[in-house]
């Protein structure tokens, strides 16, 4: 059985990479790592609180401005996957209704 601590360390949590950024940049707050970003700070606040994911071009900037690779950053976060695969139904054309 895994100890808690493995457990939790393999959870999805955004707020770790964003802290880890401001810890890497030395920033004060979320404020300068938005403006460090070039995004609205109340994205730093979605993503925070989970209601928005950390998307592929934030994570692009992110990699941009801190030199870590996108395998460090989603570690950061607990995103273990080795690659990330899209669905097939996003590549289908919608079938006409009839």
């Amino acid at each position: 059985m895994k100890s808690e601590a493995s457990v939790v360390a393999m959870e999805y949590n955004p707020n770790n990479l964003l802290s880890a950024l401001i810890s890497e940049l030395k920033l004060k707050n979320d404020a300068a790592l938005s403006r460090a970003l070039e995004v609205a700070p109340p994205v730093i606040s979605k993503i925070r609180h989970r209601r928005l994911p950390v998307g592929a071009s934030l994570l692009i900037r992110m990699q941009e401005i801190s030199d870590l690779s996108i395998r460090e950053l989603r570690g950061l976060m607990g995103d273990r996957r080795n690659k990330f695969r899209i669905s097939d139904k996003q590549f289908k054309p919608k079938q006409p209704v009839s």
